[in-house]
């Protein structure tokens, strides 16, 4: 069974449905400058209308992608926070319209 609502994945293959403020701040804290560069957080269907992404900077810090293209937003970010990517995501993807709402 997939996720309620989206998942995440880093480029190391770690995965989470349905990832928490906390879980995001994990996995984004578990990102380094060489073989874990990103991780990707989407709706868990087949073809999503939103995405996020964080990616390491080789400068230090981390890139930020919003996009959703049924309120065409596409938003490009730097933050060096962990604390604060996830919880501004967390707070971006509650409000997203996941079409498939399932229980």
């Amino acid at each position: 069974m997939g996720a309620a609502y989206y998942r995440a994945e880093s480029e190391s293959g770690d995965h989470i449905e349905d990832p928490s403020e906390d879980a995001l701040f994990m996995l984004i804290g578990d990102l380094n400058d060489s073989d874990n560069t990103f991780v990707v957080i989407q709706p868990d269907e087949d073809d999503p209308v939103w995405f996020t992404s964080v990616a390491v900077l080789g400068e230090g810090g981390y890139e930020v992608v919003r996009r959703d293209t049924t309120r065409n937003e596409h938003e490009i970010t730097t933050s060096t926070s962990i604390n604060d990517i996830a919880r501004d995501l967390t707070v971006w993807m509650a409000t997203r319209n996941i079409s498939a709402r399932r229980p």
